[in-house]
């Protein structure tokens, strides 16, 4: 049995000198989205963050939103379910900054309604790809670096969507966002002896963009503060989330204050899962 140190060691939950890739980190809309609020989260615990999206003006606005604080960052502008892009983005990142991707935080979903008679194979093909194919080439470029240096944490960031059925068809959505977490778990176990940690975090309603531009069609005849109030209803605590909550929760699993933590998903969800109904 190991003895226990004098002196129980300071909470890490500092990320200075580490390179985050945020594939994602722009926004759906003005304001906080998920992928915006955990770049300024790493810059604000001293990484250089590659804010990587294909919307070049959002991406370039989380990098001013860092700059303005006296982050470091770098805006990256592709298509992450290109392969020919992915290497292009990564090599971009690793000119940029020098070295390595010591955190890859995979931050990308996009869906469409319907269940399985309303959604294509084409629409499907589409989504899987974005959501899971990207995941995939993104996994490619930095896992053969963070073997060779015996460090390195993945970041997929799932839903609730891929646990339960939320009351509305959202099958290819949901389906390709279990797959996310599934990939991340099989990622974990294959590479745990050699020093590299995968973790989903599932966010469960959380108040984004995203609510203004996809999520509030689905309430038919509301408007978006309607819809706003509709999901806080189903929350047992009350209230959607916020971009911050995700965004302090994957700044944890990137730190090595998870040194430990690998393989499992972490649910911020406000109790919602937890539900019977």
């Amino acid at each position: 049995m190991s003895a226990q140190p004098v002196h129980p060691p300071v909470l890490p939950l500092d990320l200075s000198g580490r390179v985050v890739f945020v594939a994602g980190g722009g926004s759906a809309g003005p304001g906080w989205s998920i992928g915006r609020a955990a770049c300024v989260t790493y810059a604000r615990l001293g990484a250089s963050v590659c804010v990587a999206d294909r919307d070049a003006a959002s991406a370039e606005e989380t990098t001013a939103l860092i700059h303005a604080e006296g982050g470091t960052a770098a805006t990256l502008v592709g298509d992450v379910a290109d392969a020919a892009d992915v290497q292009r983005l990564f090599a971009e990142a690793r000119e940029r900054f020098g070295g390595a991707i010591d955190v890859l935080h995979h931050n990308v979903g996009i869906g469409k309604t319907g269940g399985p008679v309303e959604t294509s194979v084409e629409d499907f093909d589409r989504i899987h790809s974005f959501n899971v194919n990207s995941l995939l080439l993104a996994c490619q470029q930095v896992l053969p670096a963070m073997v060779e240096r015996g460090r390195g944490s993945i970041i997929a960031i799932s839903s609730i969507a891929g646990m339960r059925y939320l009351g509305y068809p959202h099958l290819a959505y949901g389906v390709t966002k279990a797959a996310v977490t599934h990939f991340t778990r099989m990622v974990a176990q294959q590479y745990a002896g050699q020093g590299v940690r995968a973790n989903t975090v599932v966010p469960g309603l959380i108040d984004t963009p995203r609510i203004a531009t996809t999520v509030a069609k689905m309430f038919s005849d509301t408007s978006l503060d309607e819809a706003r109030a509709a999901r806080a209803r189903q929350v047992p605590m009350g209230r959607m989330g916020t971009a911050w909550d995700v965004a302090h929760a994957c700044a944890f699993l990137a730190s090595d204050a998870a040194a430990y933590v690998t393989g499992t998903e972490l649910v911020v969800d406000g109790g919602i899962t937890g539900k019977f109904v």
